[in-house]
């Protein structure tokens, strides 16, 4: 390892640093293989980048012409060059996707997106086992299908299983408070195994089913049902047998739907198109000759040009690095030919363990998920590029009905939730050029106000976000608004006036006389001025958006605490009545009514309840 420091500087960082020496850097730097990261004068890094030759690399960024302007704008903002020899390229690679994820680089693609994939789950656990989505580790016991794109893929997934096979998806808790069929039944969409509706043999042999389908193996399923429509059929069971071809009908639909080929293949087509700057690539995932689904991605690079760059940075970040738990598939089939597809292979397969490969030139069924992709992304990225138009278009509107100097960049809107008072929640969404930037939404529980106070609730919230953006730790907005009126407005104004935060422009969004949507009367906070606008300006379209956006949001936050408040045990809330002294109590005396009932002699006779903790315990359900 070697590391190469110089100083440098981009003119409008720090005008009292050199000018960094191109010329003496290159003469000293190696021409092995390795990675090189860039930093600013603040010793910020801003772009991390690998070479196969360091030397031939580096110099291509300070040549006397050809550099594109988002190149010249990195190198004048250099102020130092770290480079780590490696032993290989492949090495290379690695290296430099752990530093991306280590600092998140202004200047190289990031994947913004980390939730984890998720999968279908079949418990094993149970004597009926059940369908669901899971995400996170696999600790249950069980078997785990997937990873599939979107939770929306697994959604449609589970709707078609319900259809042809019947396993339960209910929570194991509502399964055993049955006493008769739920609706799901009714429909045909579960075969009632809570309330014995169907043998045990049965249900088993529809998991059993159900396990091949998601493992591939439709065509076996689709064989046994047919000859068991036909046992049926020769018994005279013909409600039996019906019910099976049905079954078998459905079956085929999800085969033609979903392209099955073959019962093969675990394979994700990578398609990118690009189109005004914009890039789109759709992942798409084949798992046992079935495609799971697909997912877009938008990446944002400041320095790759070419679609075939930013392809080989979406790869290498996806699968090496990861947005979650990605499995590797055993094939990657891009739309185009990627300059270090070998190199990359060669990542992934050290990666997995096992050997990964990744074509592009693909015939029969891998060209027709290949063709699949590709549609999908030149119509997501179209509309992606229409969607930006309009919203370049109400942004552009807003600027000039605020009479802002520039289009505002980023914008934030806060708003209070509750019921009469309980479990009070404050949202903030946060809108970019691009529309809401979920990723920099925030929700906050508010403790500690009176209940139904909205302004000491918008008070606290803001006080609290506003905080961090006066440490430098958030990027302060450029429009911060608040859906009230006066009264929120001037909660905002105090709070900035207490934290010492000038020139933030804040805008109330009050509602109309008559509260409905197009009548919102819009306050300037910096001087009281009171806006009109008609209802089909596109600026109240924005506004409306934001703002709706916050409500439910908050709203959203406010059931879920709410909802968990009062699912919590009266018990949980009593000090010194940890789980186990919950679970030998209920156990006791049947259940928490019981419990309730008791007297403190009675709770005293529990193993583990001393006489403190049978007072304790007395005294906290009565005040409850």
């Amino acid at each position: 390892m070697s590391s190469t420091n110089k100083n440098a500087s981009g003119p409008a960082l720090d005008q009292g640093a050199p000018v960094f020496d191109s010329k003496t850097f290159l003469k000293n730097v190696t021409v092995k293989a390795g990675v090189y990261v860039m930093l600013n004068a603040a010793a910020e890094v801003l772009y991390v980048g690998k070479a196969k030759n360091l030397r031939n690399r580096l110099s291509s960024y300070f040549r006397a012409s050809g550099l594109t302007s988002k190149t010249v704008a990195l190198v004048s903002r250099i102020q130092q060059i770290e480079v780590t020899v490696t032993a290989s390229e492949r090495e290379a690679l690695l290296l430099e996707q752990n530093l991306i994820k280590q600092y998140k680089p202004p200047y190289n693609i990031l994947l913004r997106d980390d939730k984890s994939y998720p999968y279908i789950y079949l418990s094993t656990d149970h004597k009926h086992p059940r369908l669901s989505i899971h995400r996170g580790s696999k600790k249950g016991k069980g078997m785990y299908f997937g990873p599939y794109p979107s939770g929306a893929a697994v959604r449609e997934s589970l709707s078609w299983l319900q259809k042809v096979f019947r396993v339960r998806q209910c929570e194991d808790s509502y399964y055993r408070g049955r006493s008769r069929p739920c609706l799901q039944y009714q429909i045909g969409r579960c075969s009632g195994p809570c309330v014995n509706a169907i043998s045990d043999e049965e249900y088993a042999l529809d998991v059993n089913h159900t396990q091949l389908f998601l493992k591939g193996k439709s065509v076996d399923v689709s064989r046994e049902l047919a000859d068991e429509m036909e046992r049926c059929a020769s018994a005279l069971e013909f409600e039996k047998a019906a019910e099976l071809r049905d079954r078998i009908g459905h079956l085929q639909q999800v085969q033609a739907s979903q392209c099955i080929e073959g019962e093969t293949g675990d394979i994700d087509i990578v398609a990118g198109v690009m189109d005004g700057g914009t890039v789109c690539v759709q992942l798409l995932c084949v798992r046992g000759g079935r495609v799971l689904g697909s997912r877009s991605y938008f990446p944002k690079s400041q320095l790759e040009e070419s679609l075939v760059s930013q392809l080989e940075a979406f790869v290498a970040q996806h699968y090496l690095i990861g947005t979650g738990s990605v499995d590797m598939p055993r094939e990657i089939i891009t739309n185009i030919a990627l300059d270090d597809a070998a190199l990359l292979a060669g990542g992934l397969s050290e990666q997995a363990g096992r050997q990964v490969s990744i074509s592009h030139n693909v015939r029969s069924h891998r060209a027709k998920w290949l063709n699949l992709a590709m549609t999908a992304a030149e119509q997501n990225l179209a509309n992606r590029l229409a969607s930006s138009a309009s919203s370049l278009k109400r942004f552009k509107a807003l600027q000039a009905v605020l009479e802002l100097e520039s289009k505002p960049e980023r914008m934030e809107c806060f708003d209070i939730s509750h019921s009469s008072g309980e479990a009070t929640v404050a949202s903030c969404v946060v809108f970019d050029g691009n529309g809401p930037l979920k990723s920099d939404y925030r929700k906050m529980n508010i403790e500690g106000v009176a209940a139904g106070d909205d302004y000491a609730a918008m008070h606290q919230a803001l006080s609290r976000r506003y905080k961090r953006v006066k440490a430098g730790e958030i990027v302060m907005p450029d429009i911060l608004f608040i859906d009230g009126g006066k009264g929120q407005l001037s909660q905002a104004k105090q709070v900035m006036a207490e934290l010492g935060i000038e020139g933030l422009f804040m805008v109330g969004v009050a509602k109309g006389s008559d509260r409905r949507a197009g009548l919102e009367v819009l306050i300037r906070g910096d001087n009281g001025r009171e806006i009109t606008l008609p209802d089909n300006s596109p600026a109240l379209h924005l506004i409306q958006h934001i703002r709706d956006e916050s409500h439910r949001f908050a709203i959203t936050g406010h059931k879920a605490r709410r909802d968990k408040a009062r699912r919590q045990s009266s018990l949980e809330s009593i000090p010194g009545v940890g789980a186990k002294r919950r679970r030998e109590l209920l156990r006791h005396f049947g259940g928490l009514q019981g419990v309730k009932q008791a007297s403190v002699e009675d709770l005293q006779r529990v193993a583990g309840i001393s006489e403190k903790i049978a007072l304790q315990i007395h005294e906290g359900l009565r005040s409850a």
